[in-house]
């Protein structure tokens, strides 16, 4: 479910084709994506029986340890992109605003993040040309709740 009012549009990254951009202001710590309907959770396991081009490889991420959620009917919370300086973080999967962001800014999450442990992205960062590469889950965890302190304060 994302929260304030938003339009799906061409991605100000290259090659990355749509992006969400929030058409609301949304301050620094604010939830801006929450799950609403997790219906199926798989074992990486089971995912990783599937062709990595396969509906199910690419409409799942990493929701906790080796456990992934799955989400073909594709909403629009697919148009988030990934970036290594990104405007909202992925933490369990909830997406907070990462710093003030004003109407009109794209949403997007740092994928290492929610990809399971090494795993790599077809594609390569289009800022920097690196590979994206999933992060090992407690390393995730340990940076995404520091993130999270960080920006939402005592």
């Amino acid at each position: 479910m994302i929260l304030p009012r938003y339009r799906i549009a061409p991605s100000r990254i290259p090659g990355a084709g749509c992006g969400l951009f929030v058409e609301d202001a949304v301050a620094r710590g604010c939830v801006i994506i929450a799950p609403d309907n997790v219906h199926t959770v798989w074992p990486e396991q089971r995912l990783r029986q599937y062709p990595a081009d396969s509906i199910e490889v690419a409409s799942s991420v990493r929701w906790f340890e080796n456990w992934f959620s799955i989400t073909p009917e594709w909403s629009d919370e697919c148009y988030v992109n990934h970036s290594f300086s990104p405007t909202a973080l992925w933490h369990l999967g909830f997406v907070f605003a990462l710093t003030d962001l004003a109407p009109g800014t794209e949403v997007t999450v740092d994928y290492r993040y929610l990809i399971g442990d090494g795993e790599r992205m077809p594609f390569r960062d289009a800022e920097t040309g690196d590979e994206i590469v999933g992060l090992p889950w407690r390393r995730a965890l340990a940076q995404s709740a520091a993130l999270l302190a960080a920006i939402v304060g005592p």
